[in-house]
């Protein structure tokens, strides 16, 4: 499960952290869950957020790998709302057209906007980039809801951040 967090003050985004969540795959479903679940805890503790996003997850061709994935992505909107974070679920074409202004762009190009826009990033891996494209995504509509709904000011003020949870189909029942 890849994660980034960023920090939206204004138009400029800042890079906090990302990186990768990974369950042990000898052990059963259950406990693997749990693992993710911890590893996104300890994240929300470590840093903090004030809100999350997490990416819609398209079908599968397999159903056994769509139902874990499905099990997988519950536990990324449920590990946040537990402790009381708002959660913003995007699509992926949305994600892509927000950070590569092509709802179609593929995994390679998603990665370098997102370096692109988050200079001096190091970014972990390419599900830690989706994550990040997921959280950039998730910042620019917070700014624009905010602003339509007139609350003034600096859409996201300093210190807001998002968590993202996103690309969680490599954890869980992807045969390696």
């Amino acid at each position: 499960m890849g994660w980034g967090i960023i920090e939206a003050e204004g138009h400029s985004l800042r890079h906090i952290a990302n990186g990768v969540i990974k369950s042990t795959q000898s052990k059963d479903l259950a406990q693997r869950l749990v693992e993710l679940h911890d590893g996104l805890q300890q994240i929300l503790i470590d840093f903090e957020p004030q809100e999350a996003a997490v990416e819609i997850t398209l079908a599968n061709k397999n159903p056994s790998s769509t139902l874990k994935l499905g099990m997988a992505r519950g536990i990324a909107l449920v590990t946040p709302a537990l402790a009381g974070l708002p959660v913003g679920e995007y699509l992926p074409m949305i994600v892509k057209k927000a950070v590569v202004g092509n709802g179609h762009a593929t995994k390679d190009q998603v990665g370098m906007m997102v370096g692109r826009l988050l200079p001096g990033c190091e970014i972990a891996s390419a599900d830690a980039a989706d994550a990040l494209a997921v959280a950039i995504c998730h910042a620019h509509n917070v700014a624009t809801r905010r602003k339509w709904s007139g609350g003034g000011g600096d859409p996201l003020v300093a210190g807001d951040a998002a968590v993202t949870a996103g690309r969680v189909s490599d954890v869980i029942g992807r045969a390696r």
